[in-house]
């Protein structure tokens, strides 16, 4: 299906987020769309797929002219689009989930739509059981299983956003061979994402956007300084980021045995140092999470001990940690980050632990309005939060940490983030360490947590790798690790 958008605009208040788009996209091509954080990629997709209405423009299938009102209309006309964060129910089995949106009646034929949904999971080569639960299901397989729901829906056109945040190489791969597979039987890919060698990888044709507008596009072979460029309106140069010298243990762990219902690791042992970075790497599922969940009182440990400065806090819950120094940024923003309907300055006033029993607006207004200042976050004091962007939304969480931490836990601190905003997260992080506040965060992008991080701990199948100093190690050395090789080595 060939996709015609334009002439689009879209404002939301002041902030004008198209600004009169127009892009074809011929039927069979994989299309990427690249720009900054906020240039309005989201806004163009969920326009074309019925989430939002554009203020003004229009949108030709196939040459007709349609008018596409909500998801339901966009599915009828073919059109679905799989999010940055799948729109699945995770406390529902996976066969409830594939038949969200089929028009079955009140009572869906489950066994008809069972050997359907197997057939489709054995030709794209995905293992997916239907009777297990959503919630068991790594952020990769929820990709695959809201592919096949879409598929099975009829649509011909695919919209993917940033796809790849939050999913390991492996899982990558395989998204890349069906997004390929697909394109070959006809149907039509936008891929929309701000990473360049994913674009290099996967992409016919290149669109760039810019605060709104179409700034240009490109074709293979592509040139990465050049979209860099486009995307930014300047050269981003990677700044040369300074080792601190660590400091006192803010961190222990000792033979800690963490478990849930799917993995067990034991003889956890680590310490973490007051300006330190630490890096955790390894596939999604691979006990990253459960570990990081442990150092913040998230997770209670089933063995040994936990230490914040000398004192034990083994067993005692996240609101201790939180009193000892220790914060939690977790991977979805808006599930567990942050509040949907409630505004920035509402936030602010919420982590600020106003304990009066008035709010002084004024003074909210103040601190908001400096945050978002010094954040560079693009919204102001009265933006809900769930209509930022995602670097917007990450910028504000981090606005959000107590001046003064001891330990910052993060869960993929750059996930959806363009080149520009990942720098200026990482430089926000950096000048904490120089403060003092150890770091650990989780990342599946093994360049990110090479650059960063000072020390490295690997991840797989329940095991967790002694600390392994990044300057000592690539990315060839980390890859094997995290797929199970090279462990013998390791221990010697």
């Amino acid at each position: 299906m060939q996709v015609e958008l334009h002439d689009i605009h879209k404002t939301f208040g002041p902030v004008y987020a198209n600004k009169g788009l127009t892009l074809v996209v011929p039927s069979g091509m994989i299309q990427g769309i690249l720009g900054e954080n906020g240039a309005g990629k989201s806004t163009l997709m969920k326009i074309l797929s019925g989430f939002i209405q554009a203020d003004r423009g229009e949108i030709i299938l196939n040459g007709k002219q349609v008018v596409i009102k909500s998801p339901a209309d966009a599915i009828k006309h073919g059109i679905g689009m799989l999010h940055q964060d799948p729109l699945d129910f995770p406390p529902m089995q996976i066969l409830d989930n594939f038949l969200i949106g089929h028009s079955g009646g009140i009572f869906p034929q489950k066994i008809k739509a069972k050997r359907e949904f197997l057939n489709l999971a054995k030709e794209f080569g995905f293992s997916l059981d239907p009777n297990n639960y959503v919630d068991a299901l790594t952020v990769g397989e929820r990709q695959q299983l809201e592919i096949m729901r879409l598929l099975w829906l009829g649509v011909d056109v695919l919209i993917l956003d940033e796809p790849t945040t939050g999913i390991s190489a492996e899982q990558k791969k395989k998204l890349f061979e069906t997004l390929r597979k697909l394109a070959a039987g006809g149907k039509t890919i936008i891929f929309v994402s701000h990473k360049l060698e994913d674009v290099g990888d996967l992409c016919a044709r290149v669109a760039v956007l810019r605060e709104g507008e179409l700034v240009g596009s490109m074709e293979p072979p592509f040139d990465n300084e050049k979209l860099v460029e486009m995307m930014f309106g300047k050269v981003i140069v990677q700044p040369q980021l300074q080792t601190i010298k660590p400091g006192e243990c803010v961190l222990e762990m000792r033979d800690v045995a963490i478990e849930d219902y799917r993995l067990k690791m034991s003889e956890i042992n680590l310490e973490a140092y007051a300006g330190e970075v630490i890096g955790l790497a390894g596939m999604e599922g691979s006990g990253q999470s459960l570990f990081l969940k442990a150092c913040a009182g998230l997770l209670r440990p089933v063995g040994g001990a936990v230490y914040v400065h000398n004192e034990n806090m083994t067993g005692k819950v996240y609101r201790s940690f939180l009193q000892r120094g220790v914060a939690y940024l977790p991977a979805s923003r808006l599930e567990e980050g942050l509040v949907p309907g409630l505004t920035l300055s509402e936030h602010f006033c919420l982590a600020d632990g106003n304990t009066g029993f008035f709010i002084d607006r004024k003074q909210n207004l103040a601190l908001t309005n400096t945050r978002i200042k010094d954040f560079n976050i693009h919204g102001l004091a009265t933006t809900p939060v769930e209509s930022l962007s995602g670097g917007n939304q990450q910028r504000a969480l981090l606005a959000l940490l107590k001046d003064k931490l001891s330990l910052i836990l993060l869960e993929h601190p750059t996930r959806g983030l363009d080149i520009e905003s990942a720098i200026y997260i990482w430089r926000k992080l950096k000048a904490r360490c120089n403060d003092g506040t150890a770091i650990i965060f989780i990342s599946s992008d093994l360049e990110e947590v090479l650059n960063y991080s000072d020390r490295i701990l690997v991840f797989f199948s329940g095991r967790v790798s002694r600390p392994i100093r990044a300057d000592k190690t690539n990315v060839e050395e980390l890859g094997e690790l995290i797929g199970g090789r090279g462990w013998t080595k390791l221990a010697t």
